[in-house]
């Protein structure tokens, strides 16, 4: 599975890396973090608006809501098996996707920071990183809130 989110990421940034635009974040989320990938593409707002996700994709991000939160409330699940049940949701996500031009784009600047930071929640053994990552995973969905709707 590693293998795969290391293809994702080399496809992105082969899609992305022929832009000669610098493009800025229209509106910053509410920590003072820009989300970018590849330093030529970040995220920001289509205009003013949010940018319309395909059904699929808005579902599989609140299920990943729901379980973060079910994790935090209940924590009957080890950091490993959160990270296994986010994976899922993360291929579901991929598997489903129908969207195209600057609004896949977009999204791919929210979810290739996910897929990151879900591989060390399956892949570590250190508490300290797997709050860490759970932490920025947290962050990640909340700006997919701000800058994404169904």
């Amino acid at each position: 599975m590693k293998v795969y989110h290391i293809i994702l990421v080399v496809f992105v940034l082969s899609n992305i890396s022929c832009r000669e635009d610098k493009r800025e974040v229209d509106e910053p989320i509410k920590k003072e973090k820009a989300i970018s990938i590849a330093d030529t593409l970040s995220l920001r707002l289509n205009a003013v608006n949010k940018w319309l996700v395909n059904s699929e994709t808005h579902e599989g991000v609140n299920k990943m809501d729901s379980i973060i939160s079910q994790f935090e409330t209940k924590g009957n699940m080890s950091y490993k098996e959160l990270g296994e049940a986010l994976s899922k949701q993360t291929s579901y996500i991929i598997k489903n996707c129908t969207m195209t031009g600057e609004p896949h784009d977009q999204l791919h600047v929210v979810l290739v920071p996910m897929l990151d930071e879900i591989s060390i929640l399956r892949e570590t053994d250190s508490e300290t990183e797997s709050v860490h990552a759970l932490s920025n995973l947290t962050e990640l969905i909340e700006a997919y809130y701000q800058y994404f709707k169904l």
